[in-house]
């Protein structure tokens, strides 16, 4: 059957996505989504950029909204943003684990491209840390 994660951020732009690919890189055999409280069109392009350095491609992501998981059982639904947290509606199916992460949000950086990137690979950074310390717990429950 498989462990099943739900990441849940505002926008679905950028932190959801970039832990979504790395939970999927550190642990192929998770069934990972990510989505967002209030969906954007696409998935920042920065965050691309700084995931692809990474040596993980997430431009074929896109963002999606929470309402279209609600009624599906999850392991795992993990906040990344405070808002999202906050938002997150009652899913209708079940839901094992509720777990929040706190990142900050790279896209509300004012600045030059350059100081842009300096915070999303901050974050970038921060994310790939506590999503392996995540996949390591898992991988031991499992």
């Amino acid at each position: 059957m498989g462990i099943s994660v739900l990441i849940v951020c505002t926008g679905n732009t950028c932190r959801s996505q970039m832990a979504e690919g790395f939970l999927k890189s550190f642990a192929p055999a998770l069934k990972v989504w990510s989505a967002g409280t209030r969906p954007a069109f696409e998935v920042h392009p920065m965050a691309v950029r700084v995931m692809r350095e990474s040596g993980i491609d997430i431009s074929g992501l896109h963002p999606k909204s929470i309402n279209q998981f609600l009624d599906q059982a999850f392991d795992y639904v993990v906040t990344v943003c405070d808002a999202a947290r906050e938002d997150c509606p009652i899913f209708t199916g079940e839901v094992r684990h509720r777990l929040h992460f706190s990142f900050d949000d790279p896209a509300m950086v004012i600045g030059s491209d350059e100081e842009q990137l300096a915070v999303f690979r901050r974050v970038r950074d921060e994310i790939a840390a506590r999503f392996r310390v995540f996949a390591d717990d898992i991988g031991r429950k499992a």
